[in-house]
């Protein structure tokens, strides 16, 4: 992925902390250039503030702006665990907020999906930052429009495979039975990961399975611990073209209170970007980042999260990215 000559300059990175403190200046997603100040891009990050597919507390519509605020806290310029400079390899742009009715689900979902198709191409990336989790079911479409089917990994405290809501067929709670049912999804490469709790009936995970579905518990990390969950997550996704979706309320609500459907028992933060950093290599064409809720978070420990998982994919994107160059070049990849 990424390895075009599209870019062949310079990325423009963010604004220079030493000269403009970071709580300063334009509120970018870590005060990265927006769209239209440069020629090309590799990376966008796409604001979706829409929540009306939500089943119990609103308020995610606020998620991008949280996330955008709380992401001036990071410091981008070398990620440690991954050995990596992304704003250096990719250029990465801040692309802005959908545009999307509050009043029609399926409305707003095509306009995500339409709006998300203008950032897309074989060698551009869109990560989303949500919005309920309804809005992964327009991207996975856009996706699906230009990659095909793919691999889906799912970091989520619940299945999101019901059939409907009161009679609504697209909410934040259905939308990947919905993707599965419209072929956008590779059913023997997908995966949910940090599922717990109660469900409605003993049958979800039955059904669930028949989506083509394979599920590491939150519960399954205890035991397994994270290199085991990485390597199994790799068993399944293999080479596949892969979307990442990751609901924040797959970390404990000690970990992200800003949320709108917390579940006791969930990931520390600290396993969920291990099992992120993990994933290095894999064939990534998108991801979403969904279901902040500031109005129910603390000290923007929700927001925070969200923004350094954000980060991580950029950084996944820009390792893959260094070594398909060094593979160019005639150098072996980075181990």
């Amino acid at each position: 992925m990424v390895h075009h000559e599209a870019v062949p300059h310079k990325p423009v990175g963010p604004a220079d902390p030493t000269r403009s403190p970071r709580y300063a200046g334009l509120g970018t997603f870590a005060r990265l250039p927006q769209l239209h100040q440069v020629p090309d891009f590799d990376v966008a990050v796409l604001g979706v503030p829409y929540d009306g597919g939500t089943s119990y507390r609103p308020g995610a519509r606020f998620g991008p702006a949280a996330v955008r605020e709380a992401s001036r806290l990071l410091r981008p310029g070398y990620h440690v665990e991954l050995d990596a400079e992304p704003l250096r390899t990719l250029q990465v742009v801040d692309a802005g907020d959908v545009d999307c009715t509050p009043y029609d689900i399926g409305q707003a979902i095509g306009q995500i999906e339409d709006h998300a198709l203008t950032l897309m191409s074989p060698d551009r990336r869109v990560i989303a930052v949500g919005g309920d989790h309804s809005i992964a079911l327009g991207m996975l479409r856009a996706l699906a429009r230009v990659h095909g089917p793919v691999a889906l990994l799912h970091f989520d405290a619940h299945l999101d495979t019901w059939d409907s809501y009161f009679g609504q067929p697209v909410t934040h709670g259905t939308m990947f039975r919905r993707a599965f049912e419209e072929g956008l999804l590779l059913e023997d490469r997908s995966m949910h990961v940090g599922i717990r709790g109660p469900v409605y009936d003993r049958d979800d995970f039955l059904r669930d399975h028949d989506f083509g579905f394979q599920i590491l518990r939150s519960t399954d990390l205890d035991t397994l611990g994270v290199p085991e969950a990485i390597r199994r997550i790799r068993e399944r996704v293999g080479d596949a073209p892969l979307y990442i979706s990751v609901d924040i309320d797959v970390l404990d609500p000690g970990c992200a209170p800003g949320t709108g459907t917390p579940e006791v028992g969930g990931l520390l933060s600290r396993e969920l970007l291990a099992v992120l950093r993990g994933l290095g290599g894999l064939d990534l064409r998108g991801a979403d980042v969904v279901e902040v809720a500031p109005a129910y978070d603390h000290a923007e420990v929700t927001s925070l999260a969200a923004a350094t998982v954000v980060f991580d994919l950029i950084t996944l994107l820009a390792t893959r990215a260094e070594d398909a160059r060094a593979e160019d070049d005639g150098a072996m990849p980075a181990a």
